[in-house]
């Protein structure tokens, strides 16, 4: 059993639902349903909130598609985001075998099939190109299905829905890209990533990853805050999350933002001073990445172009 969200993220409060799906890795068994459905009832029963209606939660997953299909048109929303926050933002009930594997394998998918690192002559550190693809990838899908969502739903769930994606969704994304930028910049020196011989070659690289994959999403960025960002930056942006966290756990402040409608935002007192925190958050991560020369330019070599 795996949960993802803000439960796996360390930020769960009140009112968050539980996001999880049961993991298989291996030969399909019908037992496999009955369990996933008896999970299902158990977390009803001691009143958990259920998933969303998307269906990307609270059922079954299959290693084989979260690892072999990446891109193309077999790809689907639900199969990428379930992909992409394995690695981003997810945790383990019990043992932890079944999801430390599959993290391995996908990662070893992004960087086998990422011909840069197979390219001559042979670079000394490189960008998982591949793997920030995906991470931007699911970032612009997170946001267009917004959109689309506001549509589907008539506006229902709103409000709750924008602010979590100018905050939680925005850091799980940057923490991503922060994910890959540390193969260049924080990857250990005997991470050399001369010319590959073979698979085995990618080891170190993936046990790199891998120990970022165990951090939360805000971990990774304390971590590039403490080299890169001055006190102050640090400072802004780690308060507006803190508020963030902070109003979305007091049960009056969420049953607000689910509920209001998307036509009496602009003039509502909580949505704007929910959207003002949105704003330090920004302009916090603006600072991070742009006035430091090295981000800068990687953001400029790698983020955009």
């Amino acid at each position: 059993m795996v949960v993802f969200g803000s439960l796996a993220r360390n930020e769960w409060t009140k009112g968050s639902d539980v996001d999880w799906t049961l993991l298989v890795d291996g030969q399909a068994d019908p037992a496999h349903l009955k369990i996933a459905q008896t999970i299902g009832k158990i977390l009803e029963e001691k009143g958990y909130k259920k998933p969303g209606q998307t269906g990307v939660f609270g059922s079954l997953a299959f290693s084989h598609d979260i690892i072999h299909k990446i891109g193309g048109e077999f790809d689907t929303n639900r199969n990428m985001t379930r992909r992409i926050l394995l690695l981003l933002e997810s945790d383990s009930i019990g043992a932890n075998g079944v999801r430390d594997r599959v993290i391995r394998a996908i990662l070893s998918r992004y960087l086998e099939d990422d011909p840069s690192f197979w390219a001559t002559p042979p670079k000394r550190k490189k960008i998982p190109r591949f793997l920030l693809n995906d991470v931007v990838r699911f970032w612009r899908t997170m946001a267009v299905d917004y959109a689309c969502k506001r549509r589907e739903r008539s506006g229902a769930g709103w409000a709750i829905r924008n602010i979590k994606l100018r905050l939680s969704r925005k850091l799980i994304f940057v923490s991503g890209v922060l994910m890959c930028f540390s193969c260049l910049i924080r990857a250990p020196g005997g991470i050399k990533q001369e010319k590959c011989e073979d698979y085995e070659s990618f080891g170190p690289l993936i046990n790199h990853l891998r120990d970022l994959v165990r951090m939360s999403p805000l971990g990774i960025v304390c971590q590039v805050l403490t080299d890169y960002a001055t006190p102050k930056t640090a400072r802004e942006l780690l308060d507006a999350y803190n508020e963030f966290l902070d109003s979305i756990n007091k049960p009056k402040v969420r049953k607000h933002l689910e509920y209001l409608s998307s036509d009496k935002a602009t003039t509502d007192s909580v949505f704007i001073e929910m959207k003002e925190v949105s704003h330090k958050f920004q302009r916090a991560l603006t600072d991070l990445f742009y006035k430091d020369k090295q981000l800068n330019k990687l953001l400029w070599t790698y983020g955009v172009f």
